[in-house]
């Protein structure tokens, strides 16, 4: 694996490349992205492509990449016009990609604003919560999550996120009638280390789960783009603005093993299936739906 860094206006992008450019195999790089999550997420699932040439980034402000343009906020066209700068300082041509939550609507602002950077784009599970039919009451449960954050810190926000990630269906009174979470319930701690510029629990990150893709962009480019949905998350909030997202593309949405994070092994705790995530995932680069 080599490392390097692709200096833009606003930031230095960190980027890992595993394996030879130009690829010897003849297909494009896979590249995987993700947001917030960084490049350390993606190390078990691109150790199930050996025989791939696979890039993952640190996006500016998260991991190693540092920003330099004054501000806090993480917004999809932003980081789209990022992946594109370390697509192009790639010189391999346009690239295969997954992306994963955050990454997922970066990928979808990919594919609208530089149509020429992608071949086929797996989008997993894209957190567009506006895009379901309760998107209101989506929106005041993730501004619950915020309350709780800015309010008691880290553990209280979390307990927060998590509560509101695994609930089954719309959100309904019932789910704004229910206590607040209790942090220590969830393992998170109780104490607030002061700190309130977290990307997932804070709003620094609204403009991701806000985002609208362009349809008309979309379906003008040549991209191959496919909406995936782990088979445990058809019930809970990225499972449903999978669904929905897919539903506004015209496509339909292709099922993966495991959860949220299905492609991770153990090292964050929540493992999911990365054996079998990493064979669905080949087969679905391959063609199938």
């Amino acid at each position: 694996m080599e490392t390097y860094t692709r200096e833009t206006v606003g930031a230095d992008l960190v980027h890992d490349v595993r394996g030879p450019l130009p690829t010897t195999d003849g297909r494009p790089p896979l590249f995987m992205i993700g947001q917030p999550m960084d490049a350390s997420g993606f190390v078990a699932l691109a150790a199930r492509f050996p025989e791939r040439t696979v890039v993952t980034y640190d996006p500016r402000g998260l991991g190693r990449s540092v920003r330099r343009d004054g501000r806090t906020d993480h917004t999809p066209e932003v980081q789209a016009d990022d992946v594109h700068a370390v697509i192009e300082a790639l010189g391999a041509g346009p690239v295969e990609m997954f992306a994963s939550s955050g990454g997922a609507v970066t990928a979808l602002a990919l594919v609208a604003r530089h149509p020429g950077d992608v071949t086929t784009l797996v989008a997993h599970e894209p957190p567009l919560i506006t895009l379901t039919p309760d998107g209101p009451a989506a929106v005041r449960a993730r501004a619950e999550v915020r309350e709780a954050y800015e309010q008691r810190g880290w553990g209280a926000g979390m307990a927060a996120f998590v509560a509101m990630t695994s609930w089954e269906g719309e959100f309904t009174d019932a789910y704004f009638a229910r206590p607040a979470p209790d942090a220590a319930a969830f393992g998170m701690p109780a104490e607030d280390d002061g700190s309130r510029d977290d990307p997932l629990l804070s709003d620094r990150s609204w403009a991701i789960s806000d985002y609208r893709p362009d349809v008309d962009a979309l379906a003008a480019a040549t991209t191959r783009v496919v909406i995936a949905v782990g088979e445990e998350s058809r019930a809970v909030q990225t499972g449903r603005t999978s669904a929905a997202t897919a539903e506004l593309l015209g496509h339909p949405v292709a099922v993966f093993p495991s959860h949220h994070g299905g492609f991770l092994d153990g090292e964050f705790g929540y493992p999911g299936k990365p054996d079998e995530f990493g064979q669905r995932l080949r087969e679905v680069l391959d063609g199938a739906s």
